[in-house]
């Protein structure tokens, strides 16, 4: 079985489509928590393709696995924001 690599995707409004400062954080849209990129990425995709006339609405994926796991050598690091 392949190692577990968490991944976290959520949304919401921002105050600039360029950045990631939520408007509002008790309106986030908690996508969920994913076991790996593949499958947070699906998700992402879904939902930003679902608010894609709405340049006000970010989606993120968060690698849970580098905040747990810091010292731990895998793919690229930190937090992406899709355009």
């Amino acid at each position: 079985m392949a190692k577990q690599l968490l991944h976290f995707v959520f949304g919401g409004r921002v105050s600039d489509p360029k950045g990631i400062e939520f408007l509002d954080l008790d309106a986030l849209d908690v996508v969920g928590i994913f076991p790996n990129y593949k499958t947070a990425y699906a998700a992402w995709r879904a939902k930003a393709q679902a608010t894609i006339d709405d340049a006000q609405m970010k989606y993120v994926i968060v690698h849970m696995h580098r905040m747990l796991e810091p010292d731990m050598d895998d793919e690229k690091g930190g937090t992406e924001h899709h355009q």
